[in-house]
């Protein structure tokens, strides 16, 4: 029988003999074009993806990639990594982070994935409350930290509390504040707001509260595969019309906020109606904020003080 050793390679994977180079030292540059390739059916911006899953297994960051590693020999981690993007898994979790408001957030299964979309939270609120930057912030599901992360990291002399029925996740967000020097601002406490007396471990009152609370309807035909695979189902799911947690959360708004306070709510793209009405029938005036898309995305409530002119 032949050797098999000096077998000839063939593929998309091959490289010249001419360069004198095997698979085994395909160069950075080739391996790209190779996972940009694979990951075309499973994203968006599959070269992009490919370069991010470069610089994790080169270990280093993608503008040195680019600018200084396109003519080196590619990691064989990179095949790997390219594997689990094109399964479905979203980079964030193979990465295990995620830029939010301009910070990097540690990011596991534990935790919903942040979205670009939620920043029109922050630039909300900030620009509510320019005129009287909050002093205490409470974030109703904290997660990774990436709301109430991003508001201390805007108002210097704020303090935070965040709380989340999970402990992995209260792990995960207190790294985050340690990695960020924000630990001696943030206070994360264990606690489940659809529980009768969870109030009594936040008060006093605050400034500013922030939600990001569960607004999937559990049977969505659009949620992608990939969120409902690898996402955690505690924070994306709220019933069969996905306003569950509204109705639940939404009550308790007002007994949480200081005279003048307001409350930021991240909502679903059609789902503007509806939680407004939820918000009215709890005592609540509303002004309406949308993403970059043009889609509603964050309602802002507030408790009617004397003199109030409608906003929303």
């Amino acid at each position: 029988m032949e050797d098999n050793a000096h077998e000839t390679r063939t593929g998309p994977n091959a490289e010249s003999a001419a360069t004198g180079r095997t698979v085994a030292e395909r160069t950075i540059a080739g391996a790209l074009r190779d996972g940009a390739a694979r990951l075309a059916p499973v994203s968006d911006n599959p070269r992009l993806d490919a370069e991010w899953l470069m610089a994790e297994a080169m270990g280093t960051d993608r503008s040195t990639v680019l600018l200084q590693y396109m003519d080196r020999v590619a990691p064989e981690r990179f095949d790997d990594l390219v594997d689990r993007r094109a399964s479905g898994e979203p980079l964030a979790h193979i990465t295990g982070r995620q830029e939010f408001y301009g910070l990097e957030l540690a990011v596991s299964r534990h935790v919903l994935i942040p979205r670009a979309d939620s920043e029109v939270l922050i630039n909300a609120a900030r620009d509510v409350l320019a005129d009287r930057p909050p002093a205490r912030i409470l974030d109703m599901g904290v997660g990774s930290g990436a709301l109430l992360l991003a508001a201390l990291s805007s108002w210097d002399e704020a303090r935070g509390v965040g709380i989340d029925r999970s402990g992995a996740a209260l792990a995960m967000a207190q790294h985050n504040a340690e990695q960020l020097d924000l630990a001696a601002r943030t206070e994360l406490r264990l606690a489940d707001w659809t529980e009768i007396g969870w109030e009594s471990r936040v008060m006093p009152a605050y400034d500013l509260v922030l939600a990001n609370p569960p607004y999937v309807a559990t049977r969505d035909p659009a949620l992608a595969d990939d969120v409902r695979r690898f996402e955690p189902e505690g924070a994306l799911f709220a019933g069969e019309d996905g306003l569950d947690a509204y109705r639940t959360l939404i009550p308790q708004l007002p007994d949480l906020m200081t005279p003048g306070g307001v409350a930021m709510v991240e909502i679903g793209f059609n789902q503007a109606d509806a939680v407004i009405d939820i918000a009215a029938r709890s005592g609540l005036r509303h002004a309406l904020h949308h993403d970059l898309s043009g889609h509603p995305r964050a309602l802002e409530l507030w408790v009617e003080q004397f003199g109030d002119e409608e906003l929303g």
